[in-house]
């Protein structure tokens, strides 16, 4: 009997026991049985600690307005589990994913999967099928035994690198880089999107054979002088053109779009971005739970902002922008995750934090009472009160807030899917 979308991912957090298991060899069997389909001409894979989502959706947004189909790869979602794959700018149909599981059921005979791997077999699977010409894979955990992996990509992006996911990648910069630069091919590019990189990073790349282009030494967004709004992207080689601000917020946004670009240019003549296609995407696109904005007064947006260097980058958005009145944070976070460091990054630039328990939500998720622990050994002093749920944290913040006030509910993607949801 045919299963049903939520019956299909049911199934599959079921059959490997375990929710990570990181290795190449289980989905590349299983691919294989499929034939090995590449999912386009042209592979861009995307990894990093931070910035992956907006790159990628940036890429598309580049790509489908010079006119080329894509396929994009990324995860989790926030709403729907459709939302991971898309094929020239629609999220996959739950008839397409059906579909697309029973071949892999199909082909994996008794070699278990992993929720992850299914779903990216389905997207190497659904883009190949759909003939689209290029396809942007976003990697899900660290890059050399990630099952994105499995595709040699043409082009490989590293956005950034910092602390997350250490019991997986290792404990600090230069060991989660090393694991990261696996996704680069030897002789292919590879665009680093931070200027100062992680030693490790580097060497990884060089042992490889990898041909690296960075931020800040082979290109550069750089602020135009004048009066017109904007910046110009720059290029070692002498490529150079002005565009317009990005209409995603904050201020790592325009690093996001800079290396979304280098990664293009990278391909050299295998594709053909007119200026107006690069202007077209940087004003148009946006991407959910990016510092989206869900309620007007009191200002509220919501972010899936979850680790320190997240963290940064909405501190200076907030510093970068003109506040009136208070900060609240709704926050709520994994088990895993560095919470001190996500409060210290924040510091007193929230003026009371509505703690969201996400115990309920995953076994993985903390509880209010633990997050107000953290809070309290990092900033004794500062104005909280915990809530069982997402919602609850929520409206408790809503009433509370003046019509002058911002409220920022981030912390986690159970954070902004909560959120989301309530929003629509």
């Amino acid at each position: 009997m045919t299963r049903t979308l939520s019956e299909w991912l049911s199934y599959q957090e079921r059959t490997h026991p375990r929710d990570i298991a990181l290795g190449l060899d289980r989905v590349r069997s299983v691919w294989e049985a499929m034939g090995s389909p590449r999912p386009a001409p042209i592979v861009v894979t995307v990894g990093g600690t931070n910035g992956k989502g907006s790159t990628v959706a940036l890429l598309e947004g580049m790509f489908r307005a010079a006119g080329y189909r894509t396929g994009c790869y990324t995860s989790p979602h926030l709403l729907r589990y459709n939302e991971r794959i898309r094929i020239d700018g629609d999220d996959a149909s739950d008839a397409d994913l059906i579909a697309s599981f029973e071949r892999i059921e199909a082909a994996r005979g008794a070699t278990p999967q992993t929720y992850f791997e299914f779903g990216t077999l389905a997207a190497i699977d659904l883009m190949a099928r759909a003939s689209v010409d290029i396809a942007i894979l976003e990697v899900g955990l660290g890059g050399r035994l990630d099952a994105v992996n499995i595709v040699d990509a043409d082009v490989a992006v590293v956005t950034t690198v910092d602390l997350d996911h250490q019991d997986w990648l290792g404990s600090d910069r230069d060991a989660i880089g090393r694991e990261k630069a696996g996704i680069a091919r030897p002789g292919r590019p590879v665009v680093v999107g931070e200027p100062e990189p992680p030693v490790g990073l580097l060497e990884a790349l060089s042992s490889i054979g990898a041909t690296v282009v960075r931020a800040g030494k082979d290109f550069a967004a750089e602020p135009r002088t004048g009066a017109e709004p904007g910046w110009r992207w720059v290029h070692r080689d002498g490529t150079a053109f002005g565009l317009p601000p990005p209409a995603l917020d904050a201020p790592v946004q325009l690093a996001n779009a800079a290396t979304a670009i280098a990664a293009i240019h990278a391909l050299g003549a295998r594709v053909s971005i007119p200026h107006a296609a690069w202007a077209a995407a940087l004003t148009q696109v946006r991407v959910a739970g990016r510092l989206q904005r869900i309620g007007i007064r009191p200002r509220t947006l919501v972010d899936v902002g979850h680790n320190p260097q997240a963290a940064r980058a909405l501190a200076a958005w907030l510093d970068a922008e003109p506040v009136d009145g208070r900060v609240f944070a709704v926050y709520g976070a994994l088990a895993d995750k560095d919470v001190a460091g996500v409060i210290a990054a924040m510091g007193r630039r929230i003026d009371r934090w509505f703690l969201a328990g996400l115990d309920g939500d995953t076994p993985r998720g903390l509880s209010g009472r633990a997050l107000a622990e953290t809070l309290a050994s990092v900033l004794p002093d500062a104005a909280s009160a915990t809530y069982g749920s997402v919602a609850e944290a929520w409206a408790a913040a809503r009433t509370e807030a003046g019509d002058d006030d911002t409220v920022l509910l981030f912390g986690s993607f159970f954070v902004a899917g909560a959120a989301l949801s309530t929003a629509m």
